[in-house]
């Protein structure tokens, strides 16, 4: 939800992917619905890169943030700027960054359900 709003706008792709996210985080839809409405104009939303509790968990932020933002086929820079952000809270290589977002620009757009890495992650 906090990369969604970077670019100042939502299509239709990210919100119906950011749904499916939720999803798969175990929020509710409507919940996510609410949060996807609210994300542009809610003060209390704080912009600075999560820290995460393991590099994994970091890492699978990252990944799925990038296939989210190519979801319409563009990633908007500032997007990128703040998954770099991310990624150098959590102290991950520029080199894994740097051939993470390749390979997202290589996966393309599209349906990326099946290949969301947050699907895969194991939670504690």
């Amino acid at each position: 939800m906090l990369l969604i709003r970077k670019d100042r706008k939502i299509d239709a792709a990210e919100r119906t992917m950011a749904v499916r996210i939720g999803k798969i985080l175990s929020f509710e839809k409507n919940f996510c619905e609410n949060v996807i409405e609210q994300i542009m104009d809610n003060k209390y939303i704080v912009d600075l890169p999560p820290r995460f509790s393991a590099p994994g968990i970091a890492r699978c932020f990252i990944k799925d943030g990038l296939k989210l933002s190519f979801v319409d086929g563009y990633i908007h820079e500032n997007e990128l700027i703040w998954l770099k952000a991310v990624a150098e809270t959590n102290g991950l290589e520029d080199k894994w960054y740097d051939d993470s977002v390749k390979a997202a620009a290589d996966q393309g757009s599209g349906d990326l359900e099946d290949i969301l890495e947050a699907k895969y992650l194991e939670w504690e």
